[in-house]
């Protein structure tokens, strides 16, 4: 059974930094490109970044990019992403997911629980 657990997220001031992970367990990580996604209150589901399995390849929405950056630890199934300069529009719940590499929701096969991600003006 393919399970996805993000930790990491947090309370931060405008400017400030995060850097939630997610941990695989059940599947051969490695062979899955990962992804990460985030719901706003009131909003739908929006893309944020993903990564191939080799950690080579990867894409971010414009929202964040520059800000952002994803990462993966093949030997430790795990994923990062790495959030700084975070403004309160990036205020959301952050789920990892599992699949192949898209900015589309359908092509991610498993997710996490997601974690809360929220920044204060």
């Amino acid at each position: 059974q393919v399970q996805l657990v993000e930790s990491g997220g947090g309370l931060v001031q405008a400017g400030g930094s995060l850097r939630p992970s997610c941990v695989a367990s059940g599947c051969t990580f490695s062979t899955w490109a990962m992804g990460w996604f985030r719901q706003a209150p009131g909003k739908e589901c929006e893309f944020v970044t993903a990564i191939d399995w080799s950690g080579r390849n990867n894409d971010y929405a414009d929202s964040v990019k520059g800000r952002f950056t994803i990462s993966r630890d093949n030997a430790k199934n795990t994923m990062y992403l790495q959030m700084t300069s975070l403004k309160p529009e990036d205020t959301a719940v952050y789920y990892c997911a599992a699949g192949s590499i898209s900015q589309q929701q359908s092509r991610y096969s498993y997710w996490g629980q997601g974690t809360q991600v929220t920044v204060s003006s």
